[in-house]
């Protein structure tokens, strides 16, 4: 997802969305969390594509350069299980920009994609479909309807929840401030995870 997630055009339109995992076993446990973390989330900063002085003036508006993904990842979407995992995607997603349901199988069946379709147009959650065996064929199925403003409520009970989420939430601001992304402080996007995809898969 982190290699998709940086390099599809057809989901980043050319911007390059860092993505970090949030383990849900850091979660606190004292609050109602069910539905509420998502299992990655990611960013995107403009600052190899705006110029300095505006980027310092977008610092002064209400009107922040920054874009958060959401991100709720599941292996297999059926008949049976579509309803379930697509609104935990709601759930999990309402804080962020933009919120995707991601699957590495999705049944191909005419009426469960209509009825994905539909929700996805009613809900605004995007469908991405990653292809294991070809990553570069994975593709955005449905696109998510983008937020401009961003739910800071449900985002403090994540940073006040998961200690992955509120780290997240920091290295972002200090790259924003700095003007530098920090790779190192989230997930590697490999040149080539092909291999890595088939030696978790067993198929190596």
């Amino acid at each position: 997802m982190a290699y998709f997630a940086y390099t599809n055009v057809g989901f980043n339109r050319g911007r390059q969305i860092y993505t970090k995992t949030i383990y849900h076993e850091k979660s606190s446990k004292k609050a109602l969390s069910e539905w509420v973390h998502p299992d990655m989330v990611g960013f995107y900063l403009p600052l190899e594509d705006w110029n300095e002085k505006l980027i310092e003036f977008n610092k002064s508006t209400d009107k922040g350069a920054i874009r958060l993904f959401s991100f709720e990842i599941k292996k297999h979407v059926d008949r049976n299980n579509y309803r379930e995992f697509f609104f935990q995607a709601v759930s999990n997603s309402s804080w962020a920009n933009e919120g995707y349901l991601v699957a590495s199988s999705i049944q191909q069946h005419e009426d469960l994609l209509s009825e994905l379709e539909r929700l996805s147009v009613s809900f605004g959650i995007g469908i991405i479909l990653l292809d294991l065996k070809d990553i570069d064929s994975s593709r955005v199925l449905f696109p998510a309807r983008p937020r401009e403003t961003l739910d800071w409520e449900l985002m403090n009970k994540l940073c006040e929840q998961n200690q992955d989420f509120e780290t997240f939430i920091d290295n972002v601001r200090k790259d924003y401030e700095v003007k530098t992304i920090h790779k190192s402080e989230f997930e590697l996007v490999l040149d080539d995870p092909d291999p890595y995809i088939e030696k978790e898969l067993g198929l190596s």
